[in-house]
Order: C-alpha cells, then sequence, then structure tokens
C-alpha cells in the first residue's frame, strides 16, 4: 500500500522503490515466519519452535519470493510508467485547451480593433465632393 501510493503520487526514485521492495520482502518473511508459527499450534502440537524447512524448500521459498517481488516491482514500474504518460497528456490537453483559448481571444481582439479602426479613419469614408454645375443645355 506504501509502495502504491508513492507511485500513485508521482515518486519514482528507483532507490525508494528499491528500499520499498526490500521492506515488503522482510514483511513477507516476516508473515511466513509467524504463519508457519501459527500453523503448527493450531495442529495441536505444543508451542515450539518451527523447524527450519529444509534446504531444498527453503531455496524454492526464497526464489518464488524473489520473482514474486520482481513481478511487483515490474507492476511498480508499468504503474508509474502509465501515471507520468496520463501526466503527459493531460498537461498536453490542458496546453492545446489553453493556445485554442489565446487564439480565440486574440481573434476577438482583432476583430474589435478592425472595426474601431473602420470607425475612426477618415480615408476609409467616401471622400466628398463639391456637386459640379453643368452648364445649362441649349434650347
Amino acid at each position: 500500500a506504501l509502495r502504491l501510493s508513492y507511485l500513485r503520487s508521482g515518486g519514482h526514485d528507483p532507490a525508494i522503490l528499491d528500499q520499498l521492495l526490500h521492506l515488503q520482502l522482510e514483511a513477507t518473511v516476516l508473515e511466513k515466519g509467524t504463519a508457519g508459527l501459527r500453523r503448527g499450534r493450531r495442529m495441536g502440537t505444543p508451542a515450539m519452535p518451527a523447524e527450519p524447512p529444509s534446504t531444498g524448500t527453503h531455496g524454492l521459498d526464497a526464489a518464488l519470493l524473489a520473482v514474486e517481488l520482481e513481478n511487483r516491482r515490474l507492476e511498480d514500474e508499468l504503474l508509474a510508467l502509465k501515471v507520468r504518460r496520463e501526466r503527459r497528456a493531460d498537461a498536453g490537453s490542458r496546453a492545446a485547451q489553453r493556445h485554442t483559448e489565446e487564439l480565440a481571444r486574440l481573434q476577438a481582439e482583432v476583430g474589435m480593433l478592425r472595426c474601431h479602426a473602420e470607425q475612426t479613419r477618415p480615408w476609409l469614408h467616401p471622400p466628398v465632393f463639391p456637386h459640379l454645375v453643368a452648364p445649362p443645355l441649349p434650347s
């Protein structure tokens, strides 16, 4: 849970992830040890220290645990990559949205400036010429 929380909050430091995996390994070993002791007591045996597993079984347990931890590490790495990809996608879409809003604002401003320019420029109005008086037509 701690590792997942770290990854979901954006953590990706390999040293910290390794440390979290190491802590998880220790916890798993401790849990298996206590579970073995509890199982022994439940079966009606006296509360004596459990016998160490045979070397072959211990080797298989260690190998299985190592594979399990590597699998979890890879899952964590995948999760971290997904989180980073989602953040980049979110940042990209937010940037695109900001650009679209800025473009719309600038287009509106250009439109207002055009209207203002058309209203204030005297050379845009048609020139006023004096009416020419034509000579009277011969009768």
